[in-house]
């Protein structure tokens, strides 16, 4: 593997891509919300468009639609992200980003155990089901969604279920991966905590 690779898994709403984008900030990394790939794809099938045909079609500009992060789209990305055919179109791109030689930061379920398992940083975020909710409640609520705290821990807890439960490449920690939970913790130091890690490495890796 090309340059120097950051996987970064955890749970909807834990906190990683925060700490995803501020990782490829300090470092100058480039950042692929892997989430973003099975949102597009989930938008496309929404509109009428198998899940196959649309993880084939994806292309970057896809990515980059403000509709993506609506809760419908949400559990059509989660519902997609269950199928292997949808996950096997899906590998190339994300392993392609992985290998540039600039750096890459990608997040997402199954980067450190599927997508990047060589990657030389491998972390996963975590934090209760119930600090997540009200964090995605209080962000959807922000962006003008009418939803209460009850509907978004459901919507989590199906979530997590379908995550962790499905056959091909299930949420799980990588095994050689470093756990924050920032259930009680700010986020100025679970990323002060990432980039900490990050540098030990790259003194490693050089």
């Amino acid at each position: 593997m090309n340059g120097f690779t950051v996987a970064i898994d955890g749970p909807a709403a834990s906190g990683k891509g925060t700490i995803s984008r501020a990782v490829a900030e300090a470092f100058g990394f480039a950042h692929l919300d892997t989430g973003l790939l099975y949102r597009a794809v989930g938008a496309r099938v929404l509109e009428g468009v198998t899940p196959e045909d649309a993880a084939r079609a994806l292309v970057p500009e896809d990515l980059e639609s403000d509709a993506l992060r609506t809760p419908e789209v949400a559990q059509a990305a989660s519902r997609v992200a269950a199928v292997p055919e949808v996950r096997a179109a899906l590998v190339d791109f994300q392993r392609t980003f992985a290998a540039r030689a600039g750096g890459a930061v990608l997040d997402g379920r199954d980067i450190g155990t599927v997508i990047c398992p060589g990657a030389q940083v491998k972390l996963f975020v975590t934090a209760s089901r119930e600090v997540r909710a009200r964090r995605r409640c209080a962000e959807l609520q922000g962006k003008g969604h009418d939803v209460t705290l009850e509907e978004v821990l459901a919507d989590v807890t199906a979530r997590d279920a379908r995550d962790m439960g499905r056959a091909d490449a299930p949420l799980r920690a990588a095994a050689d991966a470093v756990e924050i939970d920032t259930t009680d913790m700010k986020i100025a130091d679970a990323v002060a905590a990432a980039v900490a890690l990050i540098k030990a490495k790259r003194v490693d890796h050089s």
